[in-house]
């Protein structure tokens, strides 16, 4: 077998270095012998395995060694094959045993880019001493000049762990027909209990914090958090068996965190730090909160980003902004609309300030920024450059407005979303539209809602088939777990949760008279939605999945269905039946 060293930097991604021990072209005439089977054990490898960030040569592989098993010393192997069963094998690698401990939280991510074939599905395992781990499947992208027939791309976001259960991701584990899955953010949550948002209505999901607090204070308090979502048996299905694209949100950190540029740190208006005398305000405790935060992603995200381990400043340790191209059907931008955005235009109180300021209008100034300068001018570049039929953006919060009228003025509903950064959200659309760069879609999370929009220069004009002022169209995801309107009431009630029907949108019609942009509304369903993109038109379909049940038969419903037809601003509804009202045993 051919040895050789393939060299990895520690500042990319806190990825390991490995020496392959066995590569194969993957049209070899003749297969290596299988090696012989070491017991499964999933006890080694308590938080499974994942893959994520494709490219058209490879993914980013992960797992973590549960810190009871381990060696010292010891080196971890892994395994990629063609088949479950591993007898067409392409290759097998080590991880030197130096490289795993408690520095990463024992966790370990090797990138495979460089080492496998474009759009292909492959299985891979890691082994340690005499255990075996589960088996995931991972994708790679589609090369540069390829255009494949469609790409489907699952869309899913806002997992509160402590309001609910996976069933949704349990649903989305066993598909077939996902390409990748697109994590739009919100992975964790940094509250553990906070009455504020958390009414803690399911027992066995209760989370303590090594802190004792009911916020993430420190390093220990993010990993911990990263442990207990990572160990949900949803969950890991779900990353086994696809993979993942992930950006961040706001709870990944702290609730509506934004950079603080005055006193250049974090800025967390709900957070302890920020709030509790006892801390003062510490803007150097502030700057440490979002260093521990990126840290725990970096350690438990399998995402491909160029580190600076010596950094002390969030914005130089790394970015996660990035660009998956999918041959010439999809470029997919990961915008990142947390670490560089500017405090909130009208205060950091709740209502009044961040929610429907109806005392302010400084939302609209020209120098508010969500994106950075530095990111914007990479995204518009990126785009405008961009030749494939369908450019989009994976993006957090709501990018279409969404207001009331008061009196003959508009008032934005939610500050934290982009209508708090209206100048700069123009800006964006208006280079769509003076760049000629028809096809843009918007996939977004956030809101706890299933929201479906025309993308506009100028939200004031009702006309939704103008091209010259419709630049796209946005379809945005609801929540796993976390809570919506529906919850918010039954929680202010004090009601215990309930099934609720699966097949009635909530505020449709209101959401809709008010905002004549926005062409579907529901909020207050879970569950995911699948974008499918092909030469033709992209369609969004949503799927409802009570989050009630841990187990048992659980339905999951077609919801809606909507589709954007290329280079039009049509937006259709679809038949929402597709024979996949499924009722499926989960547990």
């Amino acid at each position: 077998m051919d040895r050789r060293r393939v060299l990895g930097l520690l500042g990319w991604g806190l990825i390991a270095p490995y020496t392959l021990s066995f590569h194969r072209t993957l049209n070899a005439a003749t297969d290596p012998s299988v090696p012989a089977r070491p017991t499964a054990n999933r006890a080694v490898f308590s938080l499974s395995v994942a893959s994520g960030d494709p490219s058209p040569t490879g993914v980013v592989l992960w797992t973590r060694i549960d810190p009871q098993f381990h060696r010292p010393g010891e080196p971890l192997r892994f395994q990629v094959a063609e088949d479950r069963g591993f007898h067409r094998m392409v290759m097998e690698g080590a991880v030197e045993g130096s490289l795993i401990g408690p520095v990463n939280d024992y966790t370990v991510k090797v990138d495979l880019d460089g080492q496998l074939g474009s759009d292909g599905r492959y299985y891979y395992r890691f082994l340690y001493a005499d255990a075996l781990s589960p088996t995931g499947r991972c994708r790679t992208a589609p090369a540069a000049g390829m255009t494949p027939n469609k790409i489907k791309l699952a869309l899913v976001t806002c997992q509160d762990y402590t309001n609910g259960y996976y069933t949704a991701l349990g649903k989305l584990a066993a598909r077939d027909d996902v390409d990748f899955v697109v994590h739009v953010g919100d992975f964790i949550y940094e509250t553990a209990g906070d009455p504020r948002f958390q009414s803690l209505p399911f027992a066995d999901r209760t989370i303590v914090l090594p802190s004792n607090g009911i916020v993430a204070l420190d390093l220990a308090d993010y990993r911990h958090l990263y442990h207990t979502y990572r160990s949900d048996p949803d969950l890991q299905r779900c990353m086994e068996n696809h993979t993942f694209i992930i950006i961040w949100d706001d709870h990944e950190t702290a609730n509506d965190c934004y950079w603080d540029a005055a006193r250049d740190t974090l800025g967390a208006p709900d957070h302890p730090y920020t709030l509790d005398p006892a801390y003062g305000n510490d803007p150097a405790l502030l700057l440490g909160l979002a260093m521990d935060a990126r840290k725990a992603w970096l350690e438990f995200i399998p995402a491909r980003v160029t580190v600076n381990p010596s950094a002390t400043h969030p914005h130089d340790f790394y970015n996660i902004y990035r660009r998956f191209e999918l041959g010439t059907l999809v470029d997919l931008f990961m915008l990142d609309g947390r670490s560089y955005r500017s405090p909130h235009a009208c205060g950091e109180g709740d209502i009044g300030e961040r929610y429907v300021p109806l005392q302010c209008q400084d939302y609209t100034a020209a120098d508010r920024t969500m994106l950075g300068t530095a990111q914007r001018d990479w995204l518009l570049s990126g785009t405008l450059a961009s030749r494939a039929r369908w450019r989009v953006w994976g993006n957090q919060t709501l990018m279409a407005a969404l207001s009331v009228d008061r009196i003959g003025r508009r008032i934005p509903i939610n500050l934290d979303a982009w209508d708090g950064y209206q100048a700069e959200r123009r800006m964006l659309a208006e280079a769509m539209r003076d760049g000629g760069r028809p096809n843009l879609v918007v996939l977004s999370g956030d809101f706890h809602s299933h929201i479906v929009a025309h993308l506009k220069v100028d939200y004031r004009q009702a006309n939704n088939q103008d091209p010259r002022n419709v630049i796209g169209a946005e379809f945005m995801t609801t929540s796993v777990t976390s809570a919506g309107v529906l919850d918010s009431i039954n929680a202010a009630l004090k009601r215990k949760p309930h099934s609720p029907k699966l097949d009635i949108p909530i505020g449709n019609e209101l959401v809709g008279a008010i905002n004549p942009h926005i062409r579907f509304a529901d909020l207050g369903s879970h569950g995911y939605s699948v974008m499918t993109f092909t030469d033709a038109y992209a369609e969004w379909t949503a799927y409802v999945v009570d989050k009630n049940k841990p187990k048992g038969f659980v339905r999951e419903r077609v919801f809606r269905r909507l589709r954007t037809f290329a280079d039009s601003t049509e937006l259709r509804e679809m038949p929402a039946l597709d024979g996949l009202d499924r009722l499926q045993r989960l547990g």
